[in-house]
């Protein structure tokens, strides 16, 4: 029995790789999720982009056509990783890495007027950020390498 961690292993058997398909689960629901007038309230005001869309998903965090859409491609990215071990692992951590841009990006723009202001955000989606980014690049960091043995 090798110990040595193979490139290629089953769909979502590893737990770095059931991390990346519970991730990219999620964001598929939430992509979904607003444009579902209900779980998004104020869907009259759903703009393709900037920060005068007032749509509320679940009434707190502020979406627009774009933020749902990324949401989706997160969600998709997510379940194409989740078909390797180092595909789920850089999935976690690249993912990580761009939730703690926006997530400095909300604390500094979200409250500007202007064209740098391309994704509504408020205070809920900035917490949400920076909670993913931490959970994100924790995950892709701690979770173990497929094939590793325990001794």
């Amino acid at each position: 029995m090798s110990s040595a961690a193979s490139p290629r292993t089953g769909f979502a058997s590893t737990l770095v790789q059931k991390g990346a398909l519970l991730f990219g689960i999620v964001f598929l629901i939430v992509g979904i999720a607003g444009f579902i007038p209900g779980l998004t309230m104020d869907m009259g005001t759903l703009s393709f982009a900037g920060n005068s869309s007032m749509a509320m998903l679940l009434g707190l965090f502020q979406v627009s056509v774009l933020h749902n859409i990324v949401h989706l491609l997160f969600g998709i990215v997510g379940l194409l990783a989740a078909r390797s071990a180092a595909g789920s692992r850089s999935y976690l951590l690249v993912g990580g890495i761009i939730y703690a841009v926006l997530f400095v990006f909300g604390l500094f723009v979200a409250n500007m007027a202007g064209a740098a202001n391309f994704v509504p955000l408020n205070s809920a989606d900035n917490v949400l950020h920076a909670l993913l980014a931490v959970a994100m690049i924790l995950l892709g960091v701690l979770l173990p390498r497929a094939g590793r043995t325990v001794r």
